[in-house]
């Protein structure tokens, strides 16, 4: 084998922008275009946030305005304003920062001088300005490079700090904010903080009853019992169970940090909840009864975080705080205490969860035989067949960008799935192939999931039997033909998740595969086209008279061409469910009985083929006088 050299000249030394640029997921986790709620766009926005957040739990300032337009995100906060001197420093010298100092920011989530850095570094424009004690002080960067310093002059606005950046598309390639998950981040820190306000894009957004009102807001239909919510010094809880979804539902917040990925707390909820609730009943039930169908949000203070990365979506810590109690006597101390007390006082609450628990048992002793000739055919065909084309990384692997990427293409038809699975990342893309058409499965029972081949070799392959905790892959992408046939699977796609695993969709794993209806191609070059108007336009680029071809369905497309639409270029169209949505509504008007309010709704927006191409002449006539 060859010598490589290795020498003095090979050592090298990055500058904290240069680092961070070269390595940005370790700082921000995965780029993305903004289709995922934990793509990188959003971090941003996130970091800048939770300076002024922390700056609200100190006791200093009630308001917060933030901003996203074109292309610009501008955080205000009415804090103590950054102390002049330290403008540029805050923002530009990693491991710089008053949160080291545990009086200032007892409970901070930013404590590794990073975050407003990486934000600096990674924006192709970035402002900080500090207002305060009747003095500002601004400095402008690119991409990290100080650009403007300057001199601290009088001011007479109210104290605080702004902070605008434009995310660099040298590093996040055709990104977009989608305003439901800006929304969603910003209503995550008004229910931990309330008394709090964030104004955005002149939307005020407020919470007065904290994580009750994040439950009340995330339900997707009905519940056993009223929402119980419970406050203690450090830590609150809201809990439910509902009347229509299987699985286990979290949100669970540290600091005012959204823990996606759970962690010590988390788990010692789900163990404290089981111990309490068999105490109280004196009845040693299984675990699954207790927390099956429940929907819960916890949100704990700990003093000096551990998290397993720099995004925080998963705590680490085993103690609250440097001398603090464990995370799993912590909770189950408070759940001892606060909710026995609540049970005793709400008998009607306590016989309705009993009822529940009970009917889970005997649903689960009523499946449990075919539960299990379930898992045997799905192991049998994991093993000898092609219905799964697996990958290499599941979301058990240490490296957390990884994770965050694997994906499971589901697709229809022998030909689809075969181009997709030879033009794939075998590392984290996998392939799962259906046989025909799924079943309608709105009002069926969590039976017809075992019962139905499908149904059981897609939970399987995910892994989501017991709910999200073992999910294998983090992004669900539906692809099929974009014809009648393939909108009709995706359809039934989507009613399966929702009829069994809503928190799948509300914790934003649904995604629906974006591929081309065109190629527009010359001798020199090849342009794929998602519309016609991108069509218009690459045949107006690539001049007179270019090749077109219309793709019927993804068997058309090439594993050479597939590369293209899976890899880095990826479009994907996140399937999202809006705070205050009722899946049982919903899934009742698309995929229930033929109601008279859908029959109005087709007829009033039914357009012919001819309607469709008398609109794209008239458009073509408009685009040419123009």
């Amino acid at each position: 084998m060859a010598k490589t050299n290795y020498s003095e000249d090979n050592i090298k030394s990055l500058d904290w922008k240069e680092h961070i640029r070269l390595r940005p997921g370790m700082y921000i986790g995965k780029l993305g275009d903004g289709a995922s709620p934990d793509d990188g766009i959003y971090i941003l926005a996130k970091e800048v946030l939770d300076n002024s957040v922390d700056e609200f739990v100190m006791g200093n300032g009630r308001n917060i305005d933030v901003t996203i337009k074109e292309g610009v995100v501008t955080v205000r906060d009415y804090g103590r304003g950054i102390p002049l001197g330290k403008v540029v420093d805050c923002v530009s010298k990693i491991n710089t920062g008053a949160k080291y100092d545990s009086e200032a920011f007892k409970f901070s989530v930013g404590l590794n001088g990073v975050g407003t850095k990486a934000v600096n570094a990674l924006s192709s424009w970035f402002r900080v300005q500090s207002i305060r004690e009747g003095k500002t002080k601004i400095a402008e960067f690119k991409r990290g490079e100080l650009i403007n310093d300057a001199r601290i002059k009088p001011c007479d606005e109210d104290e605080g700090t702004i902070m605008s950046f434009i995310p660099d598309d040298k590093v996040f390639m055709n990104y977009h904010y989608i305003n439901e998950y800006v929304e969603r981040l910003l209503w995550n820190y008004a229910y931990l903080n309330t008394g709090l306000t964030i104004t955005y894009n002149g939307t005020k957004i407020r919470s007065e009853n904290g994580l009750r009102d994040l439950l009340q807001k995330n339900l997707g239909g009905p519940v056993v019992y009223p929402v119980t919510h419970l406050r203690g010094k450090d830590i609150e809880l809201a809990m439910t169970h509902s009347d229509m979804q299987y699985g286990e539902e979290y949100y669970s917040f540290v600091n005012g940090q959204h823990t996606t990925q759970g962690g010590t707390h988390q788990a010692a909820f789900r163990e404290a909840i089981v111990k309490v609730i068999r105490d109280f009943y004196k009845k040693d039930y299984e675990a699954a009864d207790i927390r099956t169908s429940i929907i819960a949000a916890i949100s704990v203070k700990v003093q000096e975080p551990v998290f397993e990365s720099q995004t925080k979506t998963k705590l680490g810590s085993q103690d609250v705080g440097p001398k603090g109690p464990s995370m799993k006597s912590f909770v189950l101390d408070f759940l001892k205490t606060e909710l026995d007390n609540f049970l005793h006082k709400n008998p009607e609450t306590a016989d309705a969860l009993h009822r529940k628990i009970l009917a889970s048992e005997r649903e689960r002793k009523e499946l449990s035989g075919i539960q299990k000739l379930a898992r045997e055919r799905a192991k049998k065909a994991n093993l000898h067949n092609r219905k799964l084309r697996d990958c290499r990384v599941h979301l058990t692997d240490l490296k957390h960008e990884r994770r965050l990427a694997s994906t499971l293409f589901i697709t229809e038809g022998d030909s689809a799935s075969g181009s997709i699975t030879k033009a794939r990342d075998v590392n984290t893309q996998g392939v799962f192939s259906l046989k025909g058409k799924p079943l309608n499965a709105y009002g069926l029972t969590k039976k017809v999931v075992y019962e139905n081949e499908e149904f059981n070799l897609i939970q399987a392959a995910l892994d989501i039997e017991e709910g999200l905790e073992n999910l294998r892959y983090n992004n669900v992408v539906i692809a099929t033909d974009a014809d009648v046939d393939g909108m009709h699977i995706r359809l039934l796609l989507l009613t399966f998740f929702l009829q069994f695993f809503p928190e799948l969709v509300r914790n934003g794993h649904i995604y629906i595969l974006q591929t081309p209806l065109f190629r527009v191609r010359n001798k020199k070059e090849t342009i794929y086209c998602y519309s016609e108007d991108e069509k218009r336009q690459a045949m107006a680029r690539l001049g007179a008279k270019p090749e077109i071809t219309r793709f019927k369905g993804l068997g058309e497309i090439s594993p050479d061409e597939f590369k293209h639409f899976i890899g880095k270029d990826i479009r994907l169209e996140p399937v999202i469910i809006g705070q205050g949505a009722n899946i049982v509504e919903i899934l009742s008007y698309y995929m229930g009985k033929n109601t008279e309010q859908r029959q109005k709704h087709i007829i009033e927006n039914l357009r012919v083929e001819k309607d469709l191409v008398e609109a794209a002449q008239e458009k073509e006539i408009v685009e040419e006088e123009a």
